[in-house]
Formats: C-alpha cells, structure tokens, sequence
C-alpha cells in the first residue's frame, strides 16, 4: 500500500511537470530576392497569414522549461522571376510551412506568481512544401531552422493560463540548399536559394498536466 502511494505521489508530481501548449498568431510577409544580373533573377514575398500549433514542455526546474512544439502556416508566396534567355514570369506559388523545434525557456515570475515571463531559443527544422499552380508542379525542402520568443504567461486557474508572445523564425541558407522558387520548366526555372525570416505576434493557451483547478 505504501509502495502504491509512493508510485502515485511520484507521478502526480512529474505530471505536474508537464505543460500542453496550443499556439495562435499572425505572422508578418517577409520579403525575399536573389539576384544572379539584370536579366537573371527572382523576388518575391512571403505573405502573412495565420500560424497555428502545439507542444509538450518539460519544467526541468521551475525557472526552467524545455519544449518540443510543432507549428504550421499555409500561405502564398507571389514570385517574379527572370532567366538568363530572357523570359520573365509571375508566379503565386502555393506554400506550406512546417515547423518541428526543440525550445528552451528561461522563466520570471511576477510576485503573486499570476504572471509568468518567459524567452528562449528554438532550434529545429522547416519542412517547406512549395506547388506550381499554373504547372501543378510541386517540391518540398527541408532545412535548419532557429528561433527566438518572448512572452507571458497570464495564470486564470492553477491550470489553465494565456500566453501573449513575440516570435522570430528563421530557415538557414546554407550551401547547396534552401527554398526553391521557380518553375521546373527546361530554360525557364531559377534555381537560387533565399534565407527566410518571420516575425509573429500572437499567444495562446497553456494547461498544466495534472494541477488542480
């Protein structure tokens, strides 16, 4: 019986632990360009939209968290582009952003321990599904990504809080690689790499596993 008691105490408070975080915001457009000369070239932009998702984090101390979240934007990125024979086309390309990152938190607390400051780095990767609609043509890249957030945490119960939050994503360049914009079409696709970055505002809500009401 005792060793029953011990067993459930012990998971209570992991439980306790554990945080379930569900993400809202709008994310600003974020422009992108490369440029090879005049006739050789694309710009274009990443429009804003809706940005949703979800995490588990871990309290590894109470001024500590590590989460692991998932987030997702559907959007379009209108693109005009140039080739080196001297054809120019515009393209709104259908785009998909999926974000999987590992996040640190560094926490603060207000004095009557209702309000909760927080901020951290994110690392992981983008999952970025780009289609064609004039062509149907479609490709997907995967790339490294990092990030920064700082926010608030507005306890209503033991539970259940409001999260208010600031966040900058980011997928990395790197040789080789990146989000690809162009066509696919013989003598007509550009295939140069541009380094994304957007900044969003929104919040959510978080439940604590296992806290009481």
């Amino acid at each position: 019986m005792l060793a029953f008691c011990a067993l459930a105490l012990g998971h209570a408070a992991y439980a306790q632990k554990t945080r379930l975080n569900l993400y809202g915001a709008y994310v600003f457009d974020d422009k992108f360009d490369s440029y090879y000369s005049s006739s050789s070239y694309y710009q274009g932009k990443i429009k804003g939209g809706f940005q949703w998702g979800g995490g588990i984090e871990y309290s590894l101390r109470p001024e500590y968290g590590v989460e692991v979240l998932y987030l997702r934007q559907t959007t379009h990125a209108p693109t005009t582009y140039a080739s080196s024979i001297g054809t120019t086309r515009e393209t709104d390309f259908d785009l998909g952003l999926n974000y999987i990152m590992l996040a640190g938190s560094r926490r603060a607390f207000a004095s009557n321990e209702k309000v909760e400051g927080y901020g951290g780095l994110m690392l992981g990767m983008l999952i970025a599904d780009l289609k064609d609609p004039d062509s149907g043509r479609s490709a997907s890249a995967t790339k490294f990504a990092w990030g920064l957030r700082l926010g608030a945490t507005v306890w209503a119960t033991e539970a259940v809080g409001i999260k208010l939050q600031a966040q900058l994503l980011s997928a990395v360049q790197s040789a080789g690689g990146g989000f690809y914009f162009g066509t696919g079409g013989a003598g007509a696709g550009v295939s140069t790499y541009s380094t994304i970055y957007q900044f969003s505002l929104g919040g959510g809500l978080v439940f604590k596993v296992g806290a009481k009401e």
